[in-house]
């Protein structure tokens, strides 16, 4: 689950990290009392508006302004609050801004220079462990700098058994080439950073830049912070942060009725049990001359409720000429998943696109029967490669 910068910067600061400091806002107004806040607690007298929604590079969009009085705060609020925000992570729908962060000036004058980093605590999957990944080339553009010069990139494996080690922060700060006050303060900013990735469950924690600031303290200016789906019955008060108006409505509305639906491009619809069999479902598609229109998983445990809310997420993407049910019964009964979708089938009425199902294992006969006598219009098969082969029919 994504959250917003300014709730993942929340989270960092209970966890002994230093942030920039703000306050978010929805209205213009409101970000001008912001802005006095800032000016009140933290001497900050430019501040930053920033957009947020979920995802990257906003200031490239047009997202992230600087604002040198109340009046330009306001005006660069109006600006930001509800364009639609185009960037190279929103593709290029691009995304309505509802509320901006205003945050405090950490670019002051002083006496060495300020210089940002990059930094991310995530999962390497090849290595089965955690990794700080950091870069002294921070900013908008470490994609480029991934790209062109990924010696500037370095990994620090965190060994499961013991955690983050002292000497593996310090070797960090080093990495970075801070000294003095600055190489302390990497050395803290990165311990707390772990220690927050850890407890919340996160998969991954992004913060590019990290600020060395010219009186050589560290903080996060900015937060991107993925919380793992399958944590958050530990922390209800992450899950309560979740803004579902910064996701696909549709796949909002699969996720109450606990399916695992994400929307793709293609123009076959599939409804599917089991991750693994998605996916080659998914290939058989492609095979087959179409494209997957989504991934859906109806779970180990699908009964004809389930099914019929799958129908529904299906049927509302325009895109689908077909749509392909592939179901193992190996916990969920095959018979149930037939009643299913003659249940679904009847309550829609006429399903404009052919069907295509695939049912095999526990009761599978039982459910044959079920769809043959129903009088539907619906395409039964046995095998994949059946399946397939009718894909290709209904598609020609």
């Amino acid at each position: 689950m994504n959250i917003h910068e300014y709730q993942g910067k929340a989270i960092l600061k209970s966890f002994g990290v230093r942030i920039q400091e703000g306050i978010v806002a929805d209205t213009p107004e409101q970000a001008v009392e912001a802005a006095k806040k800032l000016k009140e607690d933290y001497d900050s007298s430019w501040v930053v508006i920033k957009a947020q929604i979920h995802a990257g590079g906003r200031g490239k969009g047009g997202g992230v302004k600087l604002a040198k009085n109340l009046d330009e705060v306001k005006e660069r609020a109006e600006q930001i609050i509800g364009m639609q925000l185009i960037t190279p992570q929103t593709g290029a729908e691009g995304k309505k801004v509802n509320k901006v962060l205003v945050a405090q000036d950490v670019y002051y004058p002083g006496e060495s220079e300020t210089k940002e980093f990059y930094m991310s605590v995530l999962m390497d999957r090849a290595a089965g462990r955690n990794i700080v990944m950091y870069s002294t080339e921070g900013g908008m553009d470490i994609e480029e700098v991934a790209e062109h010069t990924p010696h500037l990139i370095f990994k620090e494996e965190i060994d499961p058994k013991v955690g983050l080690q002292g000497f593996q922060a310090r070797k960090i700060a080093f990495n970075l080439g801070l000294s003095g006050d600055a190489f302390k303060d990497m050395t803290r900013f990165v311990a707390a950073l772990y220690k927050a990735y850890e407890a919340t469950d996160s998969s991954m924690f992004e913060i590019n830049p990290v600020l060395k600031t010219s009186d050589n303290k560290i903080l996060a200016v900015d937060a991107k912070v993925n919380l793992d789906d399958n944590g958050l019955f530990r922390h209800p008060d992450y899950a309560a942060l979740r803004d579902t108006s910064e996701e696909d409505p549709t796949e909002v509305e699969a996720s109450l009725s606990n399916l695992n639906y994400v929307k793709l491009d293609g123009n076959v619809g599939c409804m599917v049990n089991g991750a693994g069999l998605a996916m080659a479902t998914m290939d058989i598609i492609k095979i087959a001359g179409g494209e997957p229109a989504n991934f859906l998983d109806v779970g180990g445990t699908a009964n004809a409720q389930t099914v019929k809310a799958a129908f529904n997420i299906i049927l509302k993407d325009p895109n689908v000429k077909a749509i392909l049910i592939n179901i193992f019964g190996g916990i969920v009964r095959c018979d149930r998943v037939a009643q299913g979708v003659i249940d679904a089938y009847n309550e829609i009425g006429n399903i404009p696109v052919p069907i295509i199902v695939r049912l095999q294992g526990t009761n599978a006969e039982e459910a044959k029967k079920l769809i043959d006598e129903s009088g539907l219009q619906v395409y039964s098969a046995i095998l994949l490669k059946d399946a397939a082969e009718l894909v290709k029919k209904v598609l020609a």
